[in-house]
């Protein structure tokens, strides 16, 4: 981890993908950053959350995995030696357009001309299903809300439970890998992109994923942790039993904006309202990009976060250096700035 300076152009609140592009943007147009993050790496919920996973709307990648994905963003921004802090929860920001002061909950203070909040979802944990003994489950490991490592579930009997993208994504990649597996969701409707459920029907018709439908969880066999069953109910009240080592339940994030929300900018939800031309949040001279920022017509995909990062770093480049006029260049025709 890098020393991290006292003070910058450019505050960077969350290390993520929309983040790590900000900084490599930021750099690019010479402007001093800083990259923060609580957690103890950069990626975000690509490392925290699905390192294996195949992302296939990334420009020019067929299919990438997340840790891959954000590998290639670090060695993107590794000739810009851009500092980090790194496990720092930044809980406070004072001060005004082009002189903030943010302080963290490690005791670290930073002033910056301007700051980008790359939070992602913000505070993010899964929502758990309300199955007694469920605690116990989930130390053992019996019980997981992220697929860290695929190989983990080798010749596993596995009963994955939900309806959208990350049940889709995570029944066609682990379907190879399991002894058994079992898709639950409370209707016979998935919601996800049109060639997942294209594939959902022909790993359904190859025997490869049984799908059972309607119905929801109820409850847990086993002892000590030990999964051997996942009871199931429909509407109707009839139950059944489904063998398993492991169920991997998921209903989505529960998400909290934490000290952003205090911020003194508006907020929406769990997400931070910006202009659609520049990112810009209603507090002048902080900008919001990635999935905390919304705006009419905003998609929440990787790739909208890396246009926005771009967006933002351009907004803020007149902050830093009001009487240098800005001559946009393509990246092709300056090459990286040294160092």
């Amino acid at each position: 981890m890098s020393d991290s300076p006292a003070e910058t152009d450019v505050a960077i609140i969350g290390a993520g993908p929309a983040g790590l592009f900000a900084a490599f943007q930021c750099a690019m147009l010479r402007l001093r950053c800083v990259l923060i993050d609580v957690l103890p790496e950069v990626g975000g919920q690509c490392a925290a959350l699905y390192p294996e996973k195949p992302i296939y709307d990334i420009p020019a990648c067929p299919a990438v995995e997340g840790a891959e994905l954000i590998a290639n963003l670090e060695r993107q921004i590794a000739p810009f030696n851009i500092p980090r802090l790194l496990k720092h929860r930044v809980e406070g920001l004072s001060g005004q357009r082009g002189d903030f002061t943010l302080t963290t909950d490690q005791g670290s203070s930073l002033h910056a001309k301007a700051v980008i909040i790359a939070a992602g979802a913000g505070a993010f944990g899964p929502n758990r299903p309300p199955l007694d003994g469920l605690g116990t489950y989930e130390d053992s490991g019996a019980v997981q809300y992220y697929v860290r490592r695929k190989a983990d579930f080798q010749n596993k009997r596995i009963v994955i439970a939900g309806g959208g993208d990350s049940a889709l994504d995570w029944a066609l990649s682990l379907k190879d890998a399991a002894a058994k597996l079992y898709l639950v969701h409370r209707r016979d409707r998935f919601r996800g992109a049109p060639e997942s459920l294209r594939q959902l029907d022909e790993a359904v018709a190859a025997g490869q994923i049984e799908k059972v439908v309607p119905y929801q969880l109820h409850g847990l066999r086993g002892a000590d942790g030990a999964l051997s069953g996942v009871d199931v109910i429909d509407m109707d009240g009839a139950t059944r039993t489904l063998d398993a080592d492991v169920l991997l339940p998921f209903f989505g994030l529960a998400t909290d904006l934490g000290p952003v929300a205090r911020w003194g900018m508006d907020t929406q939800r769990s997400t931070i309202p910006v202009s659609p031309s520049n990112c810009e949040t209603s507090l002048a001279g902080v900008f919001a990009i990635g999935d905390v920022a919304t705006y009419p017509g905003k998609l929440k995909l990787i790739l909208q976060g890396f246009s926005e990062a771009a967006m933002a770093a351009h907004a803020i480049h007149p902050i830093i250096y009001p009487e240098q006029a800005l001559h946009f260049e393509y990246s092709t025709s300056k090459g990286v700035p040294a160092a």
